[in-house]
């Protein structure tokens, strides 16, 4: 059974309603946030917490992304239902559940061999259908290539060439890109086989984005 009480859904309406204050005007992405228990994709010491809208720390030193920031990445990616996306760094699975949730068919990947667990336990048992890989997300899933959106989940110093490569002509690739704490989210958007086009969209900050597996 599914622990989701009234109050905890009474807390994601407040949370919501601060997210569309701060500035999320889809209310597709916003509804599908309204409907993730979050609390279920954290630590049990931090869940009285779980709706507020700040970051927190789960296992392998990484943490779940602030609500807002999951908002604007989500709402940043133009996500259509039946859209292939690929998630550089599943964490949680918060962010995976959400793009799910949106009807998305969520590709993810993830470094920490403890974190993959976790979170493809976490997303089953919340009948989420996102495909988990444990893997180096600077490689991408090139078997299941092109992607029409991918988002990466960690600062990165710059947009992976193989991550471009692997996004659809017409695709939307979002991601905080910079070499210190903190990040400009940045969308690449592919144009042709050779030209992309690239905005900034304000800056966050982000754990780093690393290379190669931890057992």
């Amino acid at each position: 059974m599914i622990d989701d009480s009234l109050i905890q859904k009474g807390l994601r309406t407040k949370l919501i309603e601060r997210l569309r204050e701060r500035g999320i005007k889809n209310e597709k992405v916003l509804e599908a946030m309204s409907k993730v228990p979050r609390h279920l994709f954290m630590d049990k010491s931090f869940i009285s917490h779980a709706y507020e809208d700040k970051p927190f720390s789960i296992s392998a030193g990484q943490t779940i992304s602030q609500p807002y920031t999951v908002a604007f990445q989500t709402e940043l990616l133009q996500i259509e239902r039946f859209d292939k996306i690929l998630e550089i760094g599943t964490g949680s699975g918060y962010q995976a559940a959400v793009l799910a949730e949106l009807g998305a068919i969520v590709y993810t990947v993830e470094r920490q061999r403890e974190l993959f667990i976790s979170a493809q336990r976490t997303l089953k048992r919340l009948s989420y259908s996102a495909k988990c890989f444990w893997s180096d997300g600077y490689e991408g899933k090139d078997a299941f290539a092109p992607f029409k959106k991918i988002l990466i989940t960690a600062g990165a110093p710059e947009v992976p060439e193989k991550l471009k490569l692997q996004l659809a002509i017409g695709g939307r690739l979002v991601a905080p890109i910079g070499k210190d704490n903190q990040q400009t989210m940045t969308l690449v958007c592919r144009i042709s086989e050779t030209e992309f086009e690239t905005s900034a969209h304000g800056n966050f900050m982000f754990v780093p984005m690393l290379n190669g597996l931890v057992t």
